[in-house]
């Protein structure tokens, strides 16, 4: 019965039952719409919103298949616990939770389960976002990736290799890991990137000419997050939370953690001989708190996350640089973030992979990108996150672990495992 029909048959009764036939069908017309409501909420695909809505665990889509393969994983000791989530351009698809987010101790017996707001260093899961950051500028006319980096940064004209010859690294040529830069031997030690490309223009000299092979580089996505703040005038850190997270309704991302939010997040463990699973300290802390201000934001592995604020990252991503009605990145800055800008030359983690602006792209999948299209592009972190983003069948994976001593995260069965079914959801 419809609002319509409701008035007229209380225009047509005498007053006294007319009130209260108004409270019955009132409340009636309340009642329905409310079993509505909650009835579009457990939806087994639900909408993506942007806007900051408390989510319980309970109602986001779960496939069992992929809990039960993680949950395999954990009896096995490989990890301490993990959050899953598939999405495509508008919609969560999955979410799963499984096992602790930190494991009881013996002044601590009580181990910690795993949330869907459980927070993560997402390690190199960062430098897509300085692809991003980097696009978005470009996008402004304010820089060309073909631009050479002294001229945002004067220190950097000094770069020579062995023989003394000087070379000019390109903005480009920083973020698909060619610009033959050195690393430092305490890449964490300095407290803001101003310091740091100061040490790494006289870190010595380049390993090869720009542009001539492929070495992945911490230091190199450092240095782009840097000529991000001499252009903008912001810290990365303020760049990236003007610019990106804000706008995305990303709360619980970002270089530095509040006390509550350090509270939310999983503790670190790597596996020792015996098959244990012990703790292990976040190295890009460098013996720091997540909450300390006095470190660098690290651009190529400073982040904290969690899989359900990566997930808008990647559907902006997946929308063409939009989302929500929010323009982050025109489609074209997109594709050529994710074009790849290495094909002639070899490169990491795994087979069949190139590097674009910040990202890796699968060109050819094998192995731990089979299930993958070619085109699809991410990244992975040091302690087994990954996200990857496949253009063609409008999906993101998300993989939140945090296990230190993998043999190669990028080749995890645990990423193999996860990515197989989740390619499968319909």
């Amino acid at each position: 019965m419809n609002r319509e029909r409701i008035c007229h048959l209380l225009n047509n009764q005498p007053s006294m039952i007319r009130n209260r036939t108004a409270w019955c069908l009132a409340a009636l017309y309340w009642s329905l719409a409310c079993a509505t409501y909650l009835i579009s909420l457990v939806h087994c695909q639900i909408s993506f919103s942007q806007e900051a809505i408390a989510v319980t665990t309970a109602s986001l889509p779960n496939h069992p298949e992929i809990d039960r393969e993680l949950e395999a994983f954990v009896a096995k000791n490989e990890i301490a616990g993990a959050v899953t989530a598939v999405v495509d351009k508008d919609r969560i698809l999955h979410v799963g939770t499984i096992g602790n987010a930190k494991l009881g101790t013996a002044g601590t017996p009580k181990s910690e389960p795993m949330t869907s707001d459980t927070i993560f260093w997402i390690a190199s899961m960062s430098k897509p976002v300085a692809g991003v950051c980097i696009m978005q500028l470009v996008d402004q006319g304010k820089l060309s990736l073909e631009d050479p980096i002294d001229r945002f940064l004067p220190e950097m004209s000094v770069l020579k290799d062995d023989s003394g010859k000087k070379h000019s690294i390109t903005v480009a040529q920083l973020l698909n890991h060619t610009s033959g830069m050195r690393e430092l031997s305490e890449p964490y030690s300095s407290n803001s990137l101003a310091e740091a490309s100061a040490k790494y223009a006289n870190a010595g000299p380049l390993h090869f000419a720009p542009g001539s092979k492929w070495q992945y580089s911490q230091t190199s996505i450092n240095t782009a997050a840097r000529i991000a703040e001499v252009i903008s005038g912001m810290s990365f850190d303020e760049y990236t939370r003007k610019n990106i997270f804000e706008p995305l309704g990303m709360k619980d991302t970002g270089f530095y953690l509040t006390d509550g939010q350090a509270k939310r997040l999983a503790a670190s463990y790597s596996k020792n001989e015996q098959g244990e699973l012990i703790p292990a300290p976040l190295f890009l802390l460098a013996g720091k708190k997540p909450t300390d201000r006095e470190r660098l934001p690290a651009a190529n592995g400073g982040l904290f996350s969690t899989a359900m604020d990566y997930a808008k990252f990647c559907q902006m991503l997946l929308n063409d640089g939009t989302i929500g009605g929010k323009l982050i990145l025109s489609p074209s800055a997109v594709t050529r973030l994710r074009t790849p800008s290495t094909v002639e030359l070899t490169t990491g983690f795994t087979p069949g992979n190139a590097w674009g602006v910040g990202v890796c792209v699968v060109v050819k999948p094998q192995g731990a990108t089979a299930m993958l299209s070619a085109g699809t592009y991410g990244h992975g972190g040091a302690y087994g996150t990954q996200a990857w983003i496949d253009p063609v069948t409008g999906r993101a994976y998300i993989l939140m672990v945090q296990r230190a001593n993998f043999p190669n995260a990028d080749d995890s069965e645990i990423r193999k495992s996860f990515q197989s079914i989740a390619a499968r959801i319909q």
